[in-house]
């Protein structure tokens, strides 16, 4: 199968083959950019592509006439949490009212609302909610997707959960990679015996993930009234004798320790960073560990913006994930978070396109293959709707400018 997209206004977010992230000032990658483009995928593959003055003479089973339209690689989003139960419209209101996530937590909100939820809800329930909303992400331009646990907080509904991801991995065109998030809360049986759960994730939760195969990464959320540093090091010693890699949540509500513990454990990426000081920016700079930080997160529950900036000035290969969840961003929009990245953050048109596909791949063990346009990667690309230029994309916010997603080659 041969797929040739040719007259492409722009063609951006090109590296070369052997480039697996961008950092710091490479991220703002406008030398990666064509104009006047054509892109040439056999098999899945991006086997060629260059100015139109040099496109070769070609047979390809489909062609894509793409005058006035920008094409740059699918967005790889690492860090969301789409298998729940219901919605917390309820909580909204609270917030509004001037209510703290962590006062929604403490009186048994939040997770712990989302957590009763689940417990209720059908394996097919959830997977039938949940399909809908992966679509949702995948027209807006993502072909990669990382699905978080956490809303289960017993071990038989962290297993749901994870059975639910595995299905959608199966009958998506997107990737779908699955993180085991036994430790997002204390569950209700737990109540007042913070130590004893995370034996019970240890001792019983992190061998049944590992026995049926349902997740690649383990994550906790460490940060202020939810989980230590120490605790935090105690589950992912756990996860790493089973296989399951670091990704943690760090930062969000207090500076926490949760980057050093990740950093420690080798976590591929340490999420949300709201509240990282100049020490987490150094600590990272200094480690292999990916920042990622969620501008829906900070939009939608009146958070500091992560300070993106910053990291990308200390060198840093920053990526830009949705946290798609019921409490606390419930948007997995893509484009809509580019055009944060720029308006909040203050990154650059390209800075915030690596931060989403190159870096995003890189957050998820897939640099290399994913996420930019260099010949040998998968063809995962987007075709926007007739624009000026990149930079128009986010600079429109709000508006749908995505007119066509191709996963492998193949149009979704």
């Amino acid at each position: 199968m041969r797929l040739l997209i040719k007259n492409i206004r722009t063609l951006a977010g090109i590296v070369p083959a052997d480039t697996l992230m961008l950092r710091g000032g490479e991220m703002n990658n406008s030398a990666g950019q064509i104009d006047d483009a054509w892109l040439l995928a056999e098999d899945g593959v991006i086997v060629g592509f260059g100015p139109m003055a040099t496109l070769p003479e070609v047979e390809a089973d489909e062609v894509v006439d793409a005058d006035g339209r920008v094409v740059f690689p699918a967005f790889c989003d690492s860090h969301s949490h789409i298998v729940y139960a219901g919605s917390r419209e309820g909580e909204f209101r609270d917030k509004i009212a001037g209510m703290t996530y962590q006062e929604v937590a403490a009186r048994g909100g939040g997770i712990l609302n989302s957590a009763d939820r689940l417990h209720e809800a059908s394996e097919e329930e959830l997977y039938e909610a949940a399909l809908p909303r992966a679509w949702r992400m995948i027209r807006s331009g993502a072909a990669t997707l990382e699905i978080n646990s956490g809303y289960g907080l017993t071990t038989e509904d962290e297993l749901k959960m994870l059975r639910v991801v595995r299905r959608l991995q199966e009958n998506l065109p997107a990737t779908v990679k699955a993180t085991f998030l036994g430790a997002h809360a204390v569950g209700r049986a737990f109540a007042g015996r913070q130590s004893d759960y995370v034996d019970h994730v240890c001792r019983d939760m992190i061998p049944a993930v590992a026995e049926q195969g349902v997740a690649e990464f383990v994550d906790v959320f460490c940060d202020e009234g939810f989980f230590t540093p120490e605790q935090t090091a105690q589950i992912l010693e756990c996860g790493g004798r089973y296989g399951l890699r670091a990704k943690i949540h760090a930062n969000e509500l207090a500076s926490s320790g949760g980057v050093q513990v990740g950093i420690r454990y080798g976590a591929l990426s340490v999420d949300h960073l709201e509240e990282a000081n100049e020490q987490d920016v150094r600590d990272l700079a200094a480690s292999a560990t990916i920042p990622t930080v969620l501008p829906g997160a900070s939009f939608f529950s009146n958070l500091p913006f992560a300070p993106a900036r910053r990291m990308i000035e200390a060198g840093l290969p920053v990526a830009i994930a949705s946290d798609c969840n019921p409490g606390s961003s419930p948007s997995g929009n893509m484009t809509f978070l580019w055009s944060l990245a720029c308006i909040k953050m203050r990154l650059t048109p390209e800075e915030a396109l690596s931060a989403l596909t190159i870096n995003g791949a890189a957050a998820l063990g897939l640099s290399g293959d994913r996420g930019a346009i260099s010949v040998g990667r998968r063809a995962d690309v987007v075709i926007s709707k007739p624009v000026p230029s990149l930079a128009y994309i986010p600079y429109s916010f709000g508006e749908d400018l995505v007119e066509s997603v191709i996963i492998g080659g193949t149009k979704v």
